[in-house]
């Protein structure tokens, strides 16, 4: 069974007056998924923080910005981390460059809109690649 590989800030954790919080409805739609999830970020300990990273449903991962996600190191290193194969996984991220810098060492990715916030569309993407 694959694993969903979730992006953190401005995905699965968005920003409210309050500061930062669960996408409840994006939750929601991946708690519809047996599959094991992980929150993919680059933030450093103060951000880790700051973002409720450290509260998280999920396992969550960062190599706090060395690299960044827009490095294919950055996906070489998180998939030999976890002893997983670019097709054991299946990703989605609202950085178009991070997107194509998963892509590049095999890993099936969807851009996700933080603007247009789509679950629809998302959930196709993993209804189909799962």
């Amino acid at each position: 069974m694959k694993t969903i590989l979730v992006d953190a800030v401005d995905a699965f954790v968005i920003q409210n007056e309050g500061g930062f919080k669960i996408f409840k409805e994006m939750q929601d739609l991946l708690e519809t998924f047996l599959n094991r999830k992980i929150i993919l970020t680059g933030a450093n300990d103060e951000q880790f923080k700051k973002f409720g990273l450290d509260d998280m449903p999920y396992e969550v991962f960062t190599l706090k910005h060395n690299p960044e996600k827009t490095d294919p190191k950055y996906y070489e290193t998180m998939l030999q981390h976890f002893g997983l194969s670019e097709d054991d996984v299946v990703y989605f991220e609202h950085n178009p460059e991070a997107v194509k810098s998963a892509q590049s060492v095999g890993i099936k990715s969807y851009y996700y809109d933080p603007e247009k916030k789509d679950l629809e569309a998302l959930k196709k993407f993993l209804v189909e690649n799962l």
